[in-house]
């Protein structure tokens, strides 16, 4: 007769949302040993670093460059892959240019003998500042990019054990303030503080902490993968599918089940249940507790809570495609910052005041300049973003009529740099706060989450490991250390820190004669 003892261990891991930081995680505990899920709404992976393909255009929708290459390098490397052999990066040189409505030009280099003469070009005299600035900024990269990226922030003393640190380097002090500090000029002040905007933030209000990106830049360079952020998304979902786990598209969670404060499981919305000791959510941090959690009791972060937070801006992007201009407006670079009439004003107007304004700023991504791939030949694909209030203010802007008018007023300032645009465009798309909301579930329609300001960083921001419920955790823009792919990518570091390896299944068989 035989008798068998069967002991299994559950190594199941479920990954809510296939933005990059849902995959991040998904390819660490893969590499933990994890059979992973990763369950996402949209039809392809990378969430808002996804991409649209239309009449032969393909737009990204969402973040355009690469910053820190070694993010992804050491993610590859920690699960057995070579990043450079999966994805195609390519250097931006010069990074991007920034103008002015007085005809002022500003070019962002790598090489800081460049920065300085394009510094003197503007205010000679602000070059000893501007020296002192990147001082600033190699001192904030040590603490904040080195110290804190990918360190576990949840529990209050590692945020108390920074402060003389900050104290010490004015964290207090917006990047704005900062900048200020050192250039007389208006304009290098907006130049050398702007930065915070790419990741949901006001720079008159952010922490200088920020001013780390400048030896991010002059350090690590500014990179485009081609095929876009897609690319890498795309890379990423194949390793994780070699290391045995699935990626299902078009699968919405309604809900994460919680059993004896520990996570169980979701639910999706077609009412199918599926059942993981381990849950990452990758979807927004407020969306992940308002409603995938709304049916557990929440000890901090209540939806009264929430509310309160000052959440990051709001975002109108301009898609379109030209036929034939490919040699057309030969100036116009990869990528290029227009910049409105007003900076504080405008940012005034967006972050405080929740106004939509007759002037903006915009962003223009040019990337056939890089990526031929990205329009037919000879065709150029375009990409104009321009940061908006988001919807959470009381009279919030109703975009359904309000966008042809607006984007008749984005047309008018292209029509200085593109002379006959309009003419050649043969495809468009358009993004508003709105689709923002109904795309990715962003609360308020943000394009960036919780604003980074300091009073919502490291501890204060919704951590990595949940306080909600055991086994749950929380990657991407919403938690430490925050928005931009470096952040996102990182927060998966920080929870493969937190997260055991997986048990190992075993199967132990004691036979017996009778």
């Amino acid at each position: 007769m035989k008798d068998s003892n069967t002991k299994t261990f559950d190594n199941r891991a479920i990954v809510i949302g296939a933005g990059l930081g849902g995959l991040s995680a998904a390819m660490r505990l893969g590499a933990k040993g994890y059979a992973v899920t990763v369950l996402d709404r949209l039809d392809r992976v990378g969430g808002r670093g996804s991409s649209i393909s239309q009449d032969g255009h393909r737009f990204d929708l969402g973040p355009t460059i690469v910053t820190v290459p070694q993010v992804f390098e050491q993610l590859w490397a920690d699960c057995g892959h070579d990043f450079h052999a999966d994805v195609d990066l390519r250097p931006i040189e010069p990074f991007y240019e920034i103008r002015w409505p007085d005809g002022t030009r500003f070019e962002a280099h790598q090489d800081t003998d460049r920065m300085k003469a394009e510094i003197a070009k503007i205010n000679p005299s602000d070059v000893p500042g501007y020296e002192r600035f990147l001082v600033d900024s190699h001192k904030r990269y040590v603490v904040g990019f080195e110290g804190m990226l990918t360190k576990p922030m949840h529990r209050l003393w590692e945020t108390i054990k920074v402060l003389p640190l900050f104290a010490w380097l004015r964290a207090d002090r917006s990047i704005y303030g900062l900048a200020k500090s050192r250039v007389k000029d208006e304009r290098l002040r907006m130049a050398l503080s702007f930065h915070p905007l790419f990741i949901g933030g006001d720079p008159t209000h952010v922490t200088s902490m920020y001013a780390l990106v400048a030896h991010l830049e002059k350090e690590f360079g500014v990179h485009y993968a081609i095929g876009g952020v897609q690319a890498i998304a795309d890379a990423m979902a194949s390793v994780v599918r070699s290391q045995g786990g699935s990626v299902l598209h078009e699968t919405e969670v309604d809900e994460i089940h919680v059993e004896d404060g520990h996570a169980t499981g979701v639910t999706l919305v077609s009412g199918e249940r599926l059942d993981a000791p381990l849950v990452v959510s990758n979807a927004d941090a407020g969306h992940t507790y308002d409603h995938l959690l709304r049916n557990h009791k929440r000890r901090r972060w209540t939806s009264a809570k929430l509310k309160k937070k000052s959440w990051s801006m709001g975002l109108y992007v301009w898609y379109f495609g030209t036929k034939g201009t490919a040699k057309n407006w030969p100036d116009l670079g990869h990528h290029t910052i227009l910049n409105g009439p007003r900076f504080t004003g405008l940012l005034k107007d967006i972050f405080t005041k929740g106004k939509l304004s007759d002037d903006m700023s915009l962003y223009i991504h040019r990337p056939a300049i890089t990526d031929p791939n990205v329009a037919p030949e000879g065709d150029d694909t375009f990409y104009v973003l321009s940061p908006v209030p988001h919807l959470g203010w009381k009279d919030s802007v109703e975009w359904e009529a309000e966008e042809p008018i607006y984007r008749e007023k984005v047309a008018a300032v292209l029509e200085e740099v593109m002379p006959g645009f309009r003419e050649k465009i043969s495809t468009e798309l358009v993004f508003t706060p709105e689709t923002f909301r109904d795309r990715y579930l962003s609360p308020h329609g943000c394009g960036f989450s919780i604003e980074p300001r300091i009073l919502q960083s490291a501890w204060f921001r919704p951590h990595n490991v949940s306080e909600e419920a055991k086994g749950l955790f929380l990657v991407g823009a919403g938690t430490h250390p925050g928005a931009g792919l470096p952040g996102v990518v990182s927060s998966a570091e920080v929870v493969a820190k937190l997260v055991p390896d997986a048990p190992v299944v075993e199967t132990r068989t004691r036979m017996a004669a009778e």
